[in-house]
């Protein structure tokens, strides 16, 4: 687990700002820094050593003659067998790294046919310098990050963190404000382009390739495609079990020690089982139904592991939240992500590396908004036809009792479901945005296009899929990497695998969602090992008492004082703020959460626009 930055083009005091940018991310990677320059790139990396901890092993990685260098950030699960299969075509590696694979399968394979190879997760830039040519690509989940942007001049900035970007005086920082809209509802940066205006993600699950002078070409390698099987349910169980624990073994692999994060629930509970780690480690809140740090303690107990845990306060985490948001880089208002913070450095004072449940809820189908309640189950035994058109007109209609219902119903989400969150509904969004913070896409304007990859599949398979490539990536694992690596550790998603996707992808729906409850073939497969009371556990996610916190004074000052702050005025009616933040204060209503991500984005803003400097 690393960091790279780099940049193409000519400018003065070129090595000075690859340093700067370099140091930017150093909580990335402590251990060891390197760079390479030439007349047209400059490419820098900040090592966090896990797989060969040698100075050898450091990046940039070149070949054997120098002609091909990379920098790359993640872990190459199966590079033994990549390993071996260059060397028997006559390769020859200097180091026992996963990252040496790079480049030598780069010049037997091409970049291309490299990345559909790999196994794990990754961001990379290769430099061939005999052919004047970028490549780089990002893992099929969307695990690791990868920026970029590109200069009035044609050059490029591309890198694992934005921030190591306002080291580069031909990067001038100014907000995106269409990302405003889609945010509030959303809660996260949902489009390709970020908050940072004119910086973009690259996709997950794809490459691109630039040649000095021309336009970079971006290009999908890999797709999920839910096609199920009819094999019987409990060989399901069978191979889904064996499938999880062959992933786990894969993801252990390390030359430095490696713990489990651990809640109540039944995926991070599964890995732990599969992993047998010396280590747990958990956060919770001293707040009624905030708190599984007490079922994590037994089941380590039962398991024979130390386990770790925090209690968390109020006041350490509005102290860390600015932080919290400068690690994130884009305002990301998942109240998850605050325990994360906790949850990494806690488990960083014991190991380096951690394995987490994420990913099977949305492989799997656990999440509530999948499910349907009795009520639905029988009223979509009506035909098809008579419930979309009930649903077209209610969704014409002001609202009514049932008036959701309807619209949920007619078997499109496409009509409805954007994915895990929903902060602002549309209206209400637009409501507190200044009128220039309103041009963004709207929520289904987003999902729209990936919903079309797949029209025609079940209703439970597009809302999967939309949550695997939308609410994943932007949400879930975007926390993930930034609050693990603020602490510099690494965090591995055995459930976010090749081979465990290629297997959940042929499950039949039946078996992974049913009256029984949801994920329940990985529940079943996990039963294998887990008690009763821990494969069953309804789903609880990592709860934040924030609705109980900003009623407390203190706290309601704090937020006050942000949101009547100058430049809020810029984004927001800061009138229609303070009557959310009056209406919660009181009791009058429940706008926790709607505040919470207005009050993210503030924070964001002031980190980076109004009290950041540069380092020269």
């Amino acid at each position: 687990m690393c960091g790279f930055v780099g940049f193409s083009g000519m400018i003065d005091r070129r090595e000075q700002i690859l340093n700067n940018m370099m140091n930017r991310i150093i909580h990335r990677g402590p251990d060891m820094a390197g760079s390479y320059l030439d007349e047209e790139i400059a490419l820098g990396f900040r090592r966090l050593s896990i797989i060969d901890l040698s100075e050898e092993a450091g990046q940039p990685i070149f070949n054997e003659d120098g002609a091909v260098v990379a920098v790359f950030n993640g872990e190459i699960y199966n590079f033994m067998d990549l390993r071996r299969e260059l060397i028997a075509a006559g390769h020859t590696f200097r180091t026992q790294t996963d990252s040496e694979v790079l480049v030598h399968g780069y010049e037997e394979f091409g970049g291309d046919a490299l990345v559909r190879r790999l196994r794990g997760m990754f961001a990379f830039v290769i430099w061939d310098k005999a052919k004047r040519a970028l490549f780089g690509a990002r893992d099929h989940f969307g695990i690791k990050p990868f920026y970029y942007t590109k200069l009035s001049d044609g050059s490029l900035i591309f890198g694992s963190e934005i921030k190591s970007f306002l080291e580069h005086p031909a990067f001038t920082p100014a907000v995106n404000r269409n990302a405003l809209r889609p945010y509030l509802t959303f809660q996260y940066s949902s489009g390709e382009e970020t908050f940072f205006e004119g910086v973009y993600k690259l996709p997950p699950a794809h490459s691109f390739s630039l040649s000095v002078g021309g336009e970079m070409q971006i290009s999908r390698y890999w797709d999920i495609d839910f096609s199920a099987k009819d094999d019987s349910f409990d060989e399901y169980v069978e191979k889904l079990d064996a499938c999880v624990r062959e992933s786990v073994a894969a993801h252990r692999i390390s030359d430095v020690k490696v713990g489990s994060f651990l809640s109540g629930g039944v995926d991070s509970s599964y890995i732990t089982a599969a992993l047998m780690p010396d280590d747990t480690f958990s956060v919770g809140f001293a707040v009624d139904r905030f708190n599984e740090t007490d079922e994590a303690a037994e089941l380590s107990a039962r398991l024979g592991i130390k386990n770790f845990k925090k209690m968390l306060t109020p006041e350490e985490c509005f102290a860390a939240f600015p932080t919290i948001q400068y690690h994130m880089d884009e305002p990301q208002s998942n109240p998850s992500s605050v325990p994360l913070y906790f949850l990494a450095q806690l488990a960083r004072e014991h190991v380096t590396v951690v394995l987490s449940g994420e990913g099977a809820d949305e492989i799997f189908a656990g999440y509530e908004w999948y499910d349907e309640t009795p009520l639905m189950r029988k009223y979509k035994k009506l035909p098809a036809f008579l419930r979309r058109a009930a649903g077209a007109v209610a969704a014409r209609l002001p609202y009514f009792k049932g008036h959701d219902f309807l619209i949920k119903c007619t078997g499109r989400p496409e009509d409805w479901f954007i994915g895990q969150a929903r902060v602002f509904p549309e209206k209400e969004a637009l409501a507190v945005l200044r009128p220039d913070c309103r041009g963004g896409k709207s929520p289904r304007e987003v999902a729209a296009p990936i919903y079309a990859r797949v029209k025609g599949k079940d209703e439970l398979t597009k809302k999967q899929y939309l949550d695997l490539c939308l609410w994943l990536p932007g949400d879930i694992l975007l926390k993930a990497d930034k609050m693990s690596m603020a602490h510099s550790l690494e965090l591995r998603v055995p459930f976010l695998d090749r081979e465990v996707m290629a297997l959940a992808q042929t499950i039949p729906t039946a078996y992974r969602i049913n009256e029984k409850g949801t994920k329940y073939v990985l529940r079943k497969a996990a039963n294998r090992t887990l008690p009763d009371e821990w494969a069953t556990r309804p789903k609880k996610g990592f709860p934040v008492p924030i609705r109980f916190w900003l009623r407390e004074e203190r706290w309601y000052n704090l937020v006050r004082e942000a949101f009547t702050a100058e430049y809020a005025g810029e984004f927001f009616d800061v009138d229609a703020l303070c009557r959310l933040l009056e209406d919660h204060y009181s009791g009058k209503a429940n706008t926790g959460r709607k505040i919470w991500t207005v009050y993210t984005f503030l924070v964001w803003y002031k980190c980076f626009f109004v009290d950041f400097k540069r380092m020269d």
